[in-house]
Order: structure tokens, then sequence, then C-alpha cells
């Protein structure tokens, strides 16, 4: 294994997703279920943004956006500027993940349940991502069906 799985506080993190699309859309999606506090950047925005509380910068990357941000999801379309991105964040101290690139990650997120207070996370290294995705969609359907007890 090469990622070691933690929990990361973020509530007093500033957290920037860089790419508007669907994969960024994605990641949002799953960073909202813990902090409504991100900012996505993109010229593009996909629609799913709007369902979204994050603030909103329509423009074209540039390496001063990275400024004042501790974690930065890079989900470009673009593999070249998210290594130039990752390449920045890197010299600035930042913690990244690339998307669909996990040799270039800091972290990667596991698949996660989360029920109340508790979190299930599975991960596979980001080697087996459909496997955790699976895995985690069992055990939610066990908890779900009372047949896995959590309480």
């Amino acid at each position: 294994m090469n990622f070691l799985p933690v929990s990361i506080n973020i509530s007093n993190r500033r957290i920037l997703i860089v790419g508007g699309g669907k994969v960024a859309a994605h990641k949002a999606e799953i960073l909202y279920r813990f902090t409504d506090q991100a900012t996505v950047l993109a010229p593009e925005i996909d629609e799913k943004f709007q369902e979204l509380p994050f603030l909103i910068k329509k423009k074209e990357y540039e390496p001063d956006d990275l400024n004042e941000f501790q974690l930065v999801y890079i989900c470009t379309d673009n593999h070249e500027l998210n290594r130039q991105i990752k390449k920045d964040a890197e010299g600035r101290g930042i913690t990244a993940s690339v998307c669909d690139a996990p040799d270039l990650c800091d972290f990667v997120s596991p698949a996660i349940y989360l029920n109340n207070n508790i979190t299930i996370a599975v991960g596979s290294d980001a080697k087996e991502v459909k496997r955790s995705i699976a895995i985690r969609n069992r055990i939610k359907e066990l908890i779900e069906n009372g047949i896995l007890r959590i309480d």
C-alpha cells in the first residue's frame, strides 16, 4: 500500500477544485458531504455545480490561484495542465490529488459510506476503484437492511 488511510480535519482548510467538468463535479459532490466551504476554478463549469454552495471562479488556471489553499483536487481534462498544477502545488507545500492519476497524488479518496458520525471508507490504493465502490455499496446495503448493525 502506498496510501495511508487517514481522516483529515477540513473544518478550517481552504480547499480548491481545479476543473469544472463531470469528474470535478463528482469530487465536489463527495466533498459537499463533509463541507460547504470550497472553491471551484475553471473556465467552463458543469451545471451540476449549480446545486452546490461552493464559490465558483470562471477563469483559466494561473499558479497564483493556489495561494491561500491547503488542499487541492486537480480535475481538468488536460493531463499536461494537471501535471503543472500538481508541480505548482508541490512547490507551495499544498496537498494535492490529481484525479485519475494516482502516481501524482499526495492523497486519494476512498469509497465512502457516511452514517451519522460513522464513516466507513473502502480503499484499494487507487488500484481497484470499481471494486472498492462495490464493496462499499455492499456494506451500505447490509447496514441499511439491518443485517450489519453499527449501533
